[in-house]
């Protein structure tokens, strides 16, 4: 790409973009109010102003693709030539593509935009679980991109949470060597894949439920609790942490909690190995997110299984494994949510990952089961993994966002592959942009997920589902996630 030109470019597409305003002001009206398109064609990117993050420094541009997922674009004005490719976390779980949530990431990421990239994120199609689909969504504004502004000189991919399984899905679909995406950024990344990276939440929802009783109460319709949620329940998350209150106190101070709250929370934890701090979180996971794969996505099909799980770790290990409740997985259903979700590990390009070591959301074992299923592949050469001293899960220091991001693009420009010591050492000088602070430990390596997470039979070998497999299920007409 001749970069001589690209000002030049950028300004003619500006202009054009902004006379295109006073046309398309209500139909964007409509459609972020939640309305289809009034027309017929997609618009083009229309030009709006950017978030505060970015004010005077980058020209920013939202719209609606082919599909309806919204997108938000960001052009530095000192841009470098190449491009970053957001894939959220999540799943959000409204029905339609949120308009708001490519902004709000635009805004959180806006360290790359500084950094000279340039950025686009979609919203994706709807809300809901669906990886091939968010990663089709992803390639979308890609191709949205590239339409609009010209081929990048590099393109990035950069998956967060869910989104890391997102962006890790996308370098297997569409990034073989000489494709569109040079390279992949994988931060706080959920690796485990959908079919075994719930297992500790699936844990959670039958322990819980043996020591609380309250999700169903005994007094409500029962449901087999695979479900997450029965279909028609009107439960809110409102709801959900009073049950959690009432049963355990965790939001109370210790002393102001009963005997029987503590007890609860105590073996809750103690078994599960969730941090009281996010156990809200993945209970509600356990229970909506559960629900939109089994009902929504799974057309009320099982794919989770505790059978064979011995729990330990409560005041009365034998009681809890006599009476949590059990259950066996539909075979199909497995099957299914392992072709959406699960990674195969055939990587081509280089992939950087970044994972904070106290992640009480995404555990930092994901990474041992990423790390496990490219060298099952013998892929692993194309994998650099780092880590740091951090307890948050997608708040980690802009400094070590824009420091990864660098290392990742000189890997691909130089051919020249970092280590976990090397950009450790870089990052000082982006910090003293951002003074966010650097927390590598280049000496960590994380134990393996079954460490973390009880496996289930079958469970020790990675990849989760292998590059024949998917081969042939997608032969099989019907076989994972509708879009």
């Amino acid at each position: 790409m001749d970069r001589s030109r690209t000002p030049a470019r950028i300004r003619r597409a500006s202009r054009r973009r902004t006379g295109l305003l006073a046309s398309l002001a209500a139909a964007l009206t409509a459609a972020f109010a939640g309305a289809p398109p009034a027309q017929a064609e997609t618009p083009p990117p229309a030009a709006v102003s950017c978030p505060a993050e970015l004010d005077g420094k980058a020209t920013c541009y939202t719209g609606q693709d082919t599909h309806g997922a919204y997108y938000a674009i960001a052009v530095p004005e000192h841009w470098n030539g190449s491009l970053v490719v957001h894939a959220h976390g999540g799943p959000d779980l409204g029905t339609g593509s949120d308009p708001a949530r490519s902004v709000d990431d635009l805004a959180r990421w806006s360290v790359m935009v500084k950094e000279g990239y340039a950025w686009a994120g979609s919203s994706y199609r709807r809300g809901g679980y669906g990886t091939r689909m968010a990663a089709e969504d992803t390639e979308n504004v890609r191709r949205l991109f590239v339409g609009n502004f010209g081929k990048p000189r590099r393109t990035f991919v950069h998956g967060q949470s869910w989104g890391g399984d997102v962006a890790a899905k996308v370098v297997e679909v569409y990034g073989r060597r000489g494709g569109p995406y040079d390279g992949a950024l994988l931060t706080s990344g959920v690796l485990g894949g959908g079919s075994r990276g719930y297992d500790y939440r699936v844990d959670l929802r039958v322990v819980y439920q043996y020591y609380c009783h309250n999700m169903p109460r005994p007094t409500e319709p029962q449901y087999p609790l695979w479900q997450g949620l029965r279909a028609d329940s009107t439960l809110t998350t409102a709801g959900l942490r009073a049950r959690l209150q009432e049963c355990t106190g965790y939001a109370s101070a210790p002393q102001e909690r009963t005997a029987l709250q503590q007890h609860n929370l105590d073996d809750i934890l103690a078994v599960t190995g969730v941090p009281e701090r996010t156990l809200e979180s993945h209970l509600r996971f356990a229970v909506f997110t559960f629900r939109d794969i089994v009902r929504d996505r799974l057309g009320g099909r099982n794919p989770f299984s505790n059978q064979g799980v011995r729990y330990s770790g409560s005041h009365d290990d034998k009681a809890l494994n006599a009476g949590v409740e059990r259950f066996g997985a539909d075979p199909t259903a497995v099957r299914d949510l392992s072709y959406d979700s699960d990674l195969t590990g055939k990587v081509a390009i280089p992939v950087l990952t970044m994972h904070a070591i106290d992640d009480p959301t995404a555990f930092v074992e994901h990474e041992a089961a990423y790390l496990a299923t490219l060298r099952g592949a013998h892929r692993d050469r194309h994998l650099v993994q780092t880590f740091t001293h951090e307890s948050e899960h997608s708040a980690l220091s802009d400094a070590e966002y824009a420091n990864s991001i660098a290392a990742l693009d000189g890997w691909v420009r130089t051919g020249r592959k970092p280590t976990p010591r090397t950009i450790a050492d870089s990052c000082a000088a982006f910090d003293r942009v951002y003074a966010t602070g650097c927390f590598y430990d280049p000496d960590f390596h994380p134990a393996s997920y079954a460490s973390r997470v009880r496996p289930r039979p079958g469970g020790l070998r990675w990849p989760a589902m292998t590059a024949a497999q998917e081969k042939r299920w997608s032969r099989t007409d019907g076989v994972g996630i509708a879009p």
